[in-house]
Order: C-alpha cells, then sequence, then structure tokens
C-alpha cells in the first residue's frame, strides 16, 4: 500500500455545459459534515451555458479552466493542482453516498484504486439490469460513471490520463493501473443520471458502447473511438 502522509481526498469533477448538474453537487460538498476533510477542484471545459455561474456561486472550492473539452486533459489539470494524497474523479451528474469520505478512506488502507457500484436514476428494468453488472469487475461492466479514486502516488506512476482519449479514459487508466495493483469496487451504490439513454434509446446505447469498447480493446485510435461515439450518439457533453 502506499504510505500516504496526509490523508484527505481531492474531489475532482471535470465539467462541460453542466448547469443543470453542477449546483446540487457542489451543495452537496459545501454541507458535507466532513467537509474540512477534503477539497473540491472543478475543471471546466469551455462551457458555454450557466455552468460557470452555477460554480463561481460556490466559494469553497477551486476553479480551474481547460482549453480542451476532454475530461482526461480536465481531470489530469485538476490532479497536478491537488493538494491531498488520495484523488478522487467525480463526473458532474453523479450522485454520490453521504458515507463516501468513509468509505473510500477506508478502502484506501488496501486498496490504491477503485471506485462504487452505480445505480441509474430509472425504474427502467433494462437499466436496473446494467447497474446490477458494475458490482463485478470485468471491464467491460465499468466506467467513469462508477466514479474512481486512485492514490495521487499510483496516479503519478501511470503518469495520469492518457489525453489521446476523449472517452475510454478511466478503462484506459483502470487497464495500465493493473500491473500495480488491485481494482477495488465498494459494495454500494452510486446514481448515475439515465439521460443519455433517454435521449439515444436503450439499444442504440448499448450499440455504440459495445462497439466502442471492442475497438478500445483492439488499440484502435483513441481519436476514432471518439469521433464513431459522438456520431452514434446524441450528447450533450464531451
Amino acid at each position: 500500500m502506499d504510505k500516504l502522509t496526509n490523508t484527505k481526498i481531492s474531489v475532482i469533477i471535470p465539467t462541460l455545459n453542466e448547469e443543470n448538474n453542477i449546483g446540487k453537487r457542489l451543495k452537496f460538498f459545501t454541507n458535507h459534515k466532513q467537509r474540512n476533510l477534503f477539497e473540491v477542484i472543478v475543471v471546466d471545459g469551455v462551457s458555454t451555458d450557466r455552468t460557470i455561474d452555477e460554480i463561481t456561486s460556490n466559494d469553497h472550492l477551486t476553479l480551474l479552466h481547460s482549453k480542451t473539452a476532454c475530461r482526461a486533459v480536465q481531470m489530469n489539470l485538476g490532479a497536478a493542482q491537488a493538494s491531498h494524497d488520495i484523488l478522487y474523479f467525480v463526473h458532474a451528474d453523479v450522485i454520490l453516498p453521504d458515507s463516501f469520505f468513509d468509505d473510500i478512506m477506508r478502502a484506501v488502507k488496501t486498496y490504491k484504486i477503485g471506485g462504487y457500484r452505480y445505480q441509474f436514476d430509472s425504474n427502467r428494468v433494462l437499466l436496473k439490469l446494467n447497474a446490477f453488472c458494475t458490482r463485478f469487475p470485468m471491464a467491460w461492466c465499468g466506467g467513469g460513471d462508477q466514479t474512481l479514486f486512485i492514490t495521487k502516488e499510483l496516479f503519478q506512476k501511470l503518469d495520469g490520463f492518457d489525453e489521446r482519449y476523449c472517452v475510454m479514459e478511466d478503462f484506459d487508466l483502470v487497464r495500465r493501473s493493473k500491473r500495480f495493483a488491485k481494482y477495488h469496487i465498494i459494495p454500494k451504490n452510486v446514481i448515475v443520471s439515465a439521460r443519455k439513454y433517454d435521449r439515444n434509446g436503450y439499444l442504440k446505447v448499448q450499440i455504440a458502447n459495445l462497439r466502442a469498447f471492442k475497438m478500445f480493446r483492439k488499440g484502435a485510435d483513441p481519436g476514432k473511438i471518439r469521433a464513431y461515439y459522438k456520431e452514434a450518439l446524441s450528447l450533450e457533453d464531451y
């Protein structure tokens, strides 16, 4: 296990046009009972809506600006500014359990990297099936919606996120981390937005996810994976 000299958490949130979500996420952190034990760093990727207004209305965080709307770039920028030994990457539309701080601190006593299971903010049966699969460690069951904690030492050893990936960046980081650490799934749920499925339909999203994952496993150029995904689906971000 890495030696953690500063057992606090740096929460890093990449944003792009998240005016409907970021204010609620930041309120959660600001009002959290363990607020003095973590910092919040938001890295915006040139939002064109009111995201920045929602962020700047909160004084208890650091706001960084990325010139590129790419989660890998934004999260690396946030990690470079992080003050603490544990990095926690969170999407702006994901709802965390109140116990997130204690959950992660308990996990890092044994594991250097991991995330949560998740459930969707939807009662649709097929989405419940998708969510059920996130309790298993197979690569295709994972993804950034699970959130990701990692020790700063391991993150730096991996040279952070590969900035060629603007989708699948989390899959790539976890894959590379397996040389050094076992990925841990915390047996609790974060709540994930079903908006991508609402906008595109279940089957269309599943086909796009499967093809993108196959491209990733076969070593396709990251730019081609992103281009395919953006063409296949209607997305609000990235």
